[in-house]
């Protein structure tokens, strides 16, 4: 079995500690919805390498084990990887459909979880944070919501480019994955500020590969914005 594969964990071996700790993440984004609207959730880091992809593909995948249907929009237009993570073509996708060159119907693709579909991102643009804050984006996510329980969008890291700032703005609830022992608190509450200058709602924050005695399980997630 492929590393990809095993990456999406939840999909894989659904009974391991790991797969639950990717349950509980769901669980606690939904109690965080009771009073408000939260289906657009985006995942992002403030830094590449610290597990956001893989945490949007599992968290995806554990939704949809709950019969709702999912999309998860690959919306990281310069390194993206979803389509690697679940097995599929990136011939077309996203930047497909920004650039009016196949409809929205064309460039989703079914993935082997029932209920779960993506858009890969598709050919890299020369211009991704103005694809992201075009006019047809926001008609695309609002065909999205009519059609999707739950829409989970991959972007980029949060300190390099304005991609996830844009996306930020345009979702109910932002995710922010942080891994521990490579990103210093500093940079975190400096993603952190950039997600409160587009006045995105942080819903919570996931630390990842935290060493834990007693437990394979290194997702986590906490509260609220403030937790951040």
């Amino acid at each position: 079995m492929s590393r990809y594969k095993w990456s999406v964990i939840t999909d894989a071996n659904p009974k391991s500690p790991i797969s639950e700790g990717y349950r509980m993440l769901r669980t606690n984004v939904e109690y965080s919805a009771i009073d408000q609207t939260l289906q657009v959730i985006m995942v992002t880091s403030s830094k590449p390498g610290e597990g956001k992809s893989t945490t949007c593909a599992n968290l995806a995948v554990a939704f949809a084990q709950t019969s709702k249907k999912v999309l998860l929009i690959d919306a990281d237009l310069r390194k993206p990887s979803q389509h690697q993570l679940f097995g599929k073509s990136n011939r077309i996708g996203l930047t497909t459909a920004l650039f009016r060159q196949k409809e929205l119907e064309d460039v989703i693709q079914q993935t082997n979880t029932d209920d779960l579909a993506i858009i890969p991102a598709g050919p890299t643009p020369p211009n991704p944070s103005e694809l992201l804050a075009s006019k047809r984006m926001a008609a695309l996510l609002e065909t999205a919501r009519e059609r999707y329980d739950v829409v989970i969008i991959d972007t980029p890291p949060l300190m390099y480019v304005t991609d996830a700032q844009i996306a930020a703005a345009q979702s109910d609830g932002v995710i922010l994955v942080v891994e521990a022992g490579k990103v210093k608190k500093d940079v975190a509450l400096r993603a952190k500020a950039s997600l409160d200058h587009v006045k995105a709602r942080l819903i919570g924050v996931v630390l990842n590969n935290v060493p834990r005695k007693h437990s394979d399980t290194y997702y986590y997630y906490y509260g609220d914005r403030n937790d951040a």
